[in-house]
């Protein structure tokens, strides 16, 4: 039976990595799905978590990236299209939980969530399970659990452009990743359409023109320096 755990390398499969490890005892494969447009401390951070668990996690990638997907399919990913978490997410991990049948299938939702995993369906050899759900534990058990250990988990853990960034979550790109923001805004222009949806808020939806709202000096008012991080393409 293999033991597959899934890690976005945030905080919930973060804690359910290492609290598994110390409850559970077994040989655990620890898996990620890189994207290719991951932020330097989320790479450092997986490499962290790697010698905190003993094992080194095994990316999982389609011989493909963001960008690549971006250029291919001339478009940028949004709610009503997310195929950046399909083929880059969803469909790397199934792949590889299917080769390696029988397997238990470890995932990070907690208990205070409302939210689904990913469906595999009916699938012989293949089991799923929510530790952190199990145990009871919401977003506090979590955090507390980490700071006891002493863990630091990085503000985002997604792509480093995304339709589900918040306004101060661009504002943290554009200051301290000022290429990768570049990049992002001739995307922008590349393919016509915008990141971010015209109408969900009063600034502008496009990258340039929100640029040139950072560059005079404007800061959303709820702008966090850390960042904050969404958790839409945990497994």
């Amino acid at each position: 039976m293999r033991h597959i755990v899934a890690l976005s390398g945030g905080k919930d499969s973060t804690a359910l990595a290492l609290r598994l490890a110390e409850v559970e005892p077994r040989q655990y494969t620890y898996v990620v799905t890189p994207t290719g447009d991951e932020l330097p401390d989320v790479v450092d951070h997986w490499l962290r978590l790697g010698r905190l668990l003993g094992a080194p996690l095994v990316p999982l990638t389609q011989g493909v990236s963001l960008n690549g997907l971006v250029e291919r399919f001339h478009a940028l990913p949004n709610w009503r299209q997310r195929w950046c978490t399909r083929i880059l997410k969803v469909e790397p991990f199934l792949a590889f939980a299917l080769a390696h049948r029988p397997a238990t299938v470890y995932v990070g939702l907690r208990a205070d969530e409302d939210r689904e995993g990913v469906d595999y369906g009916a699938v012989d050899g293949l089991t799923k399970r929510y530790p952190l759900a199990e145990w009871g534990w919401g977003v506090r058990d979590v955090v507390s659990y980490l700071h006891a250990r002493r863990v630091t988990v990085p503000p985002r853990t997604d792509c480093a452009r995304c339709f589900f960034q918040t306004l101060g979550e661009w504002y943290n790109l554009w200051a301290t990743h000022p290429a990768t923001y570049a990049e992002a805004e001739a995307q922008e222009v590349a393919v016509g359409h915008t990141f971010r949806s015209p109408g969900r808020d009063t600034w502008p939806a496009s990258l340039r023109e929100l640029r040139a709202r950072f560059e005079a000096g404007a800061v959303p008012v709820r702008h966090n320096r850390r960042g904050g991080g969404c958790r839409i393409c945990t497994l």
